[in-house]
């Protein structure tokens, strides 16, 4: 199938079989690896992504279903060559150590702050629960998503 796929404010033309994931069309067709493939099962959200502004797991939907979609990875924070608050918290806080689950964690907790559900660390940790660390970094995770929401003045 022929697609267009608007990613990170750029359309792409791909042609893809139907069975191919978002996840895989944003790896292997679009180089953008910072998305990452952890379970390829949604259990652990190292594949969590922006759609229409709302946070998914690439590898539970076809490529095929978000054309017309505006799509953020990871590689679409930054504006201008500055990170996004959240980045720089993850840095600041020390919010990361393998990098396996980072980006997914990063674009969840940004989904988190635009929805508003940083009121408290257990409203953090229970919105981003759908987010896995291997390396346990969750306390260091739930201070730069409130570092980053005070930043951002949420």
């Amino acid at each position: 199938m022929d697609i267009t796929l608007k990613v990170n404010g750029q359309s792409h033309h791909l042609s893809v079989e139907p069975r191919v994931t978002l996840l895989d069309a944003l790896r292997e067709r679009l180089d953008l690896t910072g998305t990452k493939k952890g379970c390829d099962r949604g259990e652990c959200g190292a594949c969590t992504v922006l759609v229409d502004g709302r946070r998914i797991k690439s590898c539970l939907t076809l490529a095929v279903m978000r054309q017309n979609a505006e799509i953020t990875t990871i590689e679409g924070l930054a504006e201008g060559g500055k990170l996004h608050p959240l980045q720089s918290a993850f840095i600041r806080r020390d919010a990361f150590q393998c990098g396996g689950c980072t980006p997914g964690q990063i674009m969840s907790g940004v989904a988190c702050i635009e929805e508003g559900h940083t009121k408290s660390a257990d409203e953090i940790r229970e919105w981003m629960s759908g987010n896995l660390c291997r390396c346990a970094c969750y306390a260091n995770i739930v201070t730069a998503v409130q570092d980053a929401a005070k930043e951002l003045g949420r």
